[in-house]
C-alpha cells in the first residue's frame, strides 16, 4: 500500500472515530414521547442520528386492531396482493454470486394469511414488502387506521411523506444491509423488528461489488426455486457483506464498523436517518408501516458523496 493510500486509510479511521466520540451512540436513544418538529430537527435530523420514540401511536386504531389478524382478514382477506416470494427470506439480496429479487405473487390476502398463521403449507418465504406506498396503493382499507403522515415530522421535513408502506410476513424474511435516500419513520405495529444500523461515516468499511441482477422464480413442476438472469437490468451494486455472517477474511475492513443493534417493538417508532445502512429481521407476524420523506440533497449529500468517492480510490 502506497504512502498516500495509508494516509488516506488513517483519515477515514479518524472520521469514523471522531463520529462516535462527538454525535453518536453506542446504543440507540430513547425518547418518552414524540417531539416538537423544532426538537426533533434539531437534535436528531439536522445530527443525522437515530432515536426511538414512544407513544407516536398512541391514538392509532391499528395498534389494537391488527394485534389479531382475524380484523385483517375480515377487512382485506378477499383482496389479491403483491406478496414478495424468496426460498430462503432473503429479497433483493446477494445470493450465489447474483443481485436476486424475489418473485412476486399476485394472492389474496387470505391466501397469505394461511401461509403465515401455518393454516396452509407453501415452499418459500412470504413478505407483503413492496415499497411503492402499497398502504395507499394496495391497502387502502387500512389506511383509516393509520394517519396519512406523522405531523410533527411532516413539519421539521417540510413536505409530505413520498411513501407510507405497509409490511408484514414470516420470521424468515429478512431484508439485506443497504441505504435508503430518505428520512425513514419506522412504526413496528405488531411484533418486533429487529435493525442492525451503521452509520454514513462507517462507509469506508462496508464492502459492495457488482452483481448481475437476477429474479427467482419457482419451478412449477418441481417446487424448487430457479434463479432467472435479468439482463434488462444488468449490473447491480449490492453490500458485498452478511452482518450476521461476516467473511473477515475476504472483507477485513469491515473488522472496524461497528454496528449499532436496536429492536423496535410494537407501538415503537424508529427514526432511521437517511444514508444510514440498516439490516432487519422480525419475529413472525410481525406488523410495520414505515413514512419515508425525501431528503434533503445538500452539503451532507455532499460530503457523503466525497466519502464514497475516497472510499472508491483507496479500493483500487
Amino acid at each position: 500500500m502506497s504512502v498516500s493510500s495509508v494516509r488516506l486509510t488513517e483519515h477515514v479511521d479518524n472520521l469514523a472515530k471522531e463520529a462516535r466520540e462527538l454525535y453518536l451512540h453506542e446504543e440507540v436513544p430513547v425518547t418518552p414521547k414524540p417531539p416538537s418538529p423544532l426538537k426533533f430537527h434539531r437534535e436528531w435530523v439536522c445530527a443525522n442520528r437515530p432515536v426511538l420514540i414512544e407513544g407516536v401511536m398512541a391514538d392509532w386504531p391499528a395498534l389494537s386492531k391488527w394485534q389479531n389478524l382475524h380484523y385483517l382478514r375480515n377487512k382485506i382477506g378477499d383482496k389479491e396482493v403483491s406478496v414478495a416470494v424468496t426460498p430462503n427470506g432473503y429479497a433483493d439480496a446477494v445470493y450465489k454470486n447474483k443481485f436476486v429479487m424475489p418473485e412476486e405473487r399476485i394472492m389474496k390476502f387470505c391466501t397469505f394469511l394461511d401461509i403465515v398463521e401455518k393454516k396452509l403449507d407453501a415452499k418459500g418465504v412470504f413478505y407483503v414488502q413492496k415499497q411503492n406506498s402499497n398502504l395507499i396503493t394496495e391497502f387502502q382499507e387500512l389506511v383509516c387506521d393509520v394517519p396519512e403522515d406523522i405531523t410533527w415530522a411532516t413539519e421539521a421535513f417540510g413536505k409530505d411523506p413520498d411513501a407510507v408502506n405497509f409490511w408484514i410476513g414470516e420470521e424468515k424474511a429478512v431484508t439485506s444491509m443497504h441505504k435508503d435516500h430518505y428520512e425513514n419513520l419506522y412504526c413496528v405495529v405488531r411484533g418486533q423488528k429487529h435493525f442492525i444500523l451503521l452509520p454514513p461515516t462507517d462507509l469506508p468499511y462496508v464492502p459492495y461489488d457488482l452483481y448481475q441482477a437476477a429474479v427467482f422464480k419457482e419451478n412449477e413442476a418441481t417446487g424448487d426455486f430457479e434463479v432467472i438472469e435479468d439482463h434488462v437490468t444488468g449490473q447491480v451494486p449490492w453490500i458485498a457483506i452478511d452482518p450476521l455472517h461476516p467473511d473477515l477474511e475476504t472483507y477485513p475492513q469491515y473488522t472496524k464498523a461497528r454496528p449499532i443493534y436496536c429492536t423496535v417493538r410494537a407501538g415503537q417508532t424508529l427514526y432511521l436517518p437517511s444514508l444510514w445502512f440498516h439490516h432487519v429481521r422480525q419475529s413472525h407476524g410481525c406488523i410495520a408501516v414505515n413514512y419515508w420523506y425525501d431528503m434533503e440533497y445538500d452539503i451532507k449529500y455532499n460530503y457523503f458523496r466525497f466519502l464514497e468517492n475516497i472510499t472508491g480510490t483507496m479500493s483500487k
